[in-house]
């Protein structure tokens, strides 16, 4: 069995007016869950399907690690 492909997002590649430095790792539904809460509470957005969609988006695979 093969080991999930781990996803990451990274704030600082969104534009903000906080610079903001938040580095999320882990699985899809993980860094999802952990994006939303960060982008409701530290940044003030609300949660919507627009939100999700560009978490989404912006979400990167991670290398396997060796």
């Amino acid at each position: 069995m093969g080991e999930a492909i781990r996803k990451s997002l990274d704030c600082r590649l969104t534009p903000s007016e906080k610079n903001c430095s938040v580095y999320i790792s882990g699985t899809e539904d993980e860094v999802m869950t952990i994006a939303i809460r960060h982008a409701v509470n530290e940044h003030g957005h609300a949660d919507s399907p627009e939100l999700r969609a560009m978490i989404k988006k912006g979400m990167a695979d991670e290398a396997p690690a060796h």
